[in-house]
């Protein structure tokens, strides 16, 4: 059965993604300061792939913003963003964020659901069209991509971020909650898959399951790249203390990073929106 929006909404707003990673009062310079530093420590492949400083002078949509770190950085480097997001919450904080940087000029926020986007957000072209860790949370992310075309122009690039099917975190997670109950995964994936437990929908995608729906909807893959296992033990990393599991402690660094390469949660990827056929063309 189909998860209503609303559940995925309250989840969110009870408790926004990465509002928990400074100790500082929420709202404050100090806090969103931390945020980003601890964001960006424990994932430093955002920078690698958002490519801020290449999108100075160019229109970026962001669907999915968060309390809007990735949004501030998208400004900071002299874009132009419009950023999305289903939760009230996390909208309130990614606004004062950019009165506290003195970024509200460069940034506009509107509040709506991704399979319904067009019914919110002003339909428009735009260079980049971006989503961290959001497409996979809506009920049913087909639609939601879909949506994508319309604010598309010949030369939009596309950069997705989704979880992977064939991750270290996929099997961690089946071992440690489900006993190796594989027929349980799609519940224990969207129950573990966030720091916070009891998400309502999480989908997990392979290379050629993305593949195979970008170019449904007239997209071509560019990159498709694996990255980012997380190696610190969580009773620690609550208390802003950096110490990692045992078995990731022993391991070289060039071995993690292979590692990475092979079995991270993130699956990363770049597209181009240059296919004028398919299913999506007649309603752009």
């Amino acid at each position: 059965m189909k998860t209503p929006i609303v559940e995925v909404q309250n989840f969110w707003d009870r408790r926004p993604c990465n509002i928990r990673h400074s100790p500082k009062p929420v709202g404050t310079r100090q806090y969103f300061d931390e945020v980003e530093a601890r964001k960006y420590f424990v994932e430093p492949h955002i920078l690698r792939f958002a490519e801020f400083e290449r999108w100075r002078g160019k229109e970026v949509l962001e669907i999915g913003c968060g309390i809007g770190t990735d949004t501030i950085n998208f400004a900071r480097h002299g874009a132009f963003v419009t950023a999305v997001d289903l939760s009230e919450r996390s909208l309130d904080i990614a606004k004062k964020q950019a009165e506290i940087y003195g970024l509200q000029d460069h940034i506009r926020f509107f509040w709506g659901n991704a399979e319904e986007l067009t019914r919110y957000v002003p339909v428009k072209p735009y260079d980049l069209i971006y989503s961290f860790g959001a497409i996979h949370h809506t009920p049913n992310p087909k639609r939601a991509i879909e949506q994508i075309r319309s604010y598309c122009h010949s030369k939009t690039v596309v950069k997705l971020m989704l979880y992977y099917r064939y991750s270290w975190k996929m099997l961690w997670i089946m071992l440690t909650y489900g006993k190796g109950q594989f027929w349980r995964l799609s519940e224990l994936i969207a129950r573990y898959s966030e720091a916070q437990e009891g998400c309502p929908v999480t989908h997990i995608f392979t290379r050629r399951q993305i593949k195979a729906l970008l170019k449904r909807y007239g997209f071509a893959v560019t990159t498709c790249r694996v990255d980012h296992i997380f190696p610190y033990r969580i009773p620690d990393y609550v208390q802003y203390r950096y110490v990692k599991v045992w078995y990731f402690r022993w391991l070289p660094q060039p071995v993690f990073h292979w590692f990475e390469r092979y079995f991270g949660w993130h699956l990363c990827v770049t597209a181009s929106a240059s296919n004028t056929g398919g299913p999506w063309h007649n309603s752009v």
